[in-house]
């Protein structure tokens, strides 16, 4: 807590801001899609955890939200996106080299389409977890020679360790602030005219795309700010 400051509340209030919308639109858009699927009921559920987590990790209700358990649930959310782009075959359907390209096109788009929003749970998941090397802070662990070299072996460890941490953190924060832009910067009236599946899909919720670019660029910075 000794790095909070009132800069870094006040950025943290414009986030807890910003996600609490973002809830509030996927949680009014799915009261209005009740004829929804059961995989798109689940990705606006996962969507409004995500959100309502988010909203509430900064500050100290959220702080339960820390920890293995936490993390464990939010990487099975952000394989979820990936996996169910994948429709099974259906038996005694006509198939044929054109079908198999069109449906083979067709999955590799929604699979696509769907990383984004893994991204940001795998990210969430990414901030849950505990920080390592906890446990290398107790003094008793200097009280003699053996342990201080045991000490310094995990010096190196927590070392590597943090230089892995950081990749990790630059990987998912540079794909999500390039989610963010794509998201921000398409067209609104190339959704309402546009006359194929994916646009006509999107101007089902057209605000969706911002919502979606909004919560990208919000965890981007989180993934940067201390929390």
């Amino acid at each position: 807590m000794s790095d909070r400051t009132p800069a870094l509340d006040a950025v943290h209030g414009m986030l807890t801001l910003l996600f609490t919308v973002v809830a509030l639109h996927v949680l009014w858009h799915g009261v209005r899609s009740s004829g929804a699927g059961r995989r798109d009921r689940v990705d606006l559920f996962l969507h409004f955890a995500m959100a309502a987590a988010m909203a509430a990790m900064p500050w100290s209700l959220g702080r339960p939200l820390s920890g293995p358990a936490t993390a464990v649930i939010f990487t099975a959310a952000a394989l979820w996106f990936p996996l169910t782009a994948f429709r099974p075959v259906r038996p005694f359907q006509p198939s044929g080299p054109l079908r198999r390209r069109t449906a083979t096109a067709g999955t590799a788009a929604l699979f696509a389409d769907r990383l984004p929003p893994a991204a940001g749970m795998a990210a969430m998941a990414w901030m849950s977890r505990n920080p390592p090397g906890g446990a290398a802070s107790a003094p008793e662990t200097l009280a003699s020679g053996v342990q201080a070299a045991h000490h310094t072996a995990a010096q190196g460890h927590a070392a590597a360790a943090s230089t892995t941490a950081t990749l990790v953190t630059a990987v998912l924060t540079v794909y999500l602030l390039a989610c963010a832009i794509r998201s921000l910067t398409r067209p609104m009236p190339a959704l309402r005219t546009a006359t194929d599946t994916a646009h006509r899909a999107a101007a089902t919720d057209p605000y969706g795309h911002v919502r979606d670019g909004a919560m990208s660029l919000g965890t981007a910075v989180m993934l940067l700010l201390p929390h």
